[in-house]
């Protein structure tokens, strides 16, 4: 079992937390996006992460099969396999009914709607608020306006509970909250002073959980041969 990763992408972020809440153990191989290792161009040749590599001799509804390997590209795919087939048995960082939870909210519709509306509406806005000099149409404040309306969402969402749909937290929470982060990280001053309380109180419950903590861990940059190989050269 082998997840490439980044450390400081989201969608990484989301698939090693559905990770670590589940009883797979992956090998992993911190990579750098400039400097992609061919092994993994050669398994998933879109070249981004999270990637999941598992030896596996039967078929799956996630699953494109390569030399007998399970290829996992999408995170949420990530989340959904390792929870669904390879469920925790210890509960280290939720209780029994709070995990129980989380496997429900696998297939829950408004879960499911809310994460949609993360990856498809709130994420490209964040891009452009996160690179406003390249994207020189709008302001900077202007971009930020726009990924506010899905932050706005959030905070109704929490005004009644602790987490985004329960009181303890879903599917939508894990794949959600990196992506939060990163917004807050765009502009930290301003998120501090802004008037999502309940966003700000929900992202630092997760920031500084111990499930982040571990999520969080620091790999030492992994190569494979052939860019080792180059590497020595240039030396």
């Amino acid at each position: 079992m082998i997840l490439y990763s980044f450390r400081r992408c989201p969608y990484a972020m989301r698939a090693r937390l559905g990770l670590h809440l589940s009883s797979l153990n992956p090998q992993v191989r911190e990579i750098i996006l400039k400097n992609k290792p061919a092994e993994m161009l050669e398994i998933s040749p879109k070249g981004t992460v999270p990637v999941l590599a598992i030896q596996s001799e039967s078929q799956h509804q996630y699953e494109s099969i390569t030399n007998k390997w399970l290829i996992l590209e999408e995170s949420l795919d990530i989340i959904n396999y390792s929870l669904s087939h390879y469920p925790a048995t210890n509960y280290e960082y939720l209780c029994k009914d709070e995990y129980d939870l989380l496997i429900e909210s696998l297939t829950d519709k408004d879960t499911k709607a809310l994460i949609d509306i993360n990856d498809n509406e709130f994420k490209p806005r964040l891009d452009k608020y996160k690179y406003a000099d390249r994207h020189l149409e709008f302001t900077e404040e202007y971009y930020r306006e726009k990924a506010c309306k899905f932050i706005a969402i959030l905070e109704a969402k929490l005004n009644d509970k602790e987490h985004l749909l329960a009181n303890s937290p879903t599917f939508a929470d894990y794949a959600i909250f990196p992506f939060v982060r990163q917004f807050a990280h765009v502009n930290r001053s301003w998120f501090e002073q802004s008037q999502y309380s309940q966003v700000k109180k929900w992202l630092k419950h997760h920031i500084e959980s111990d499930l982040f903590q571990s999520v969080m861990c620091k790999y030492p940059l992994w190569l494979d041969d052939k860019t080792l190989k180059t590497k020595l050269k240039q030396s």
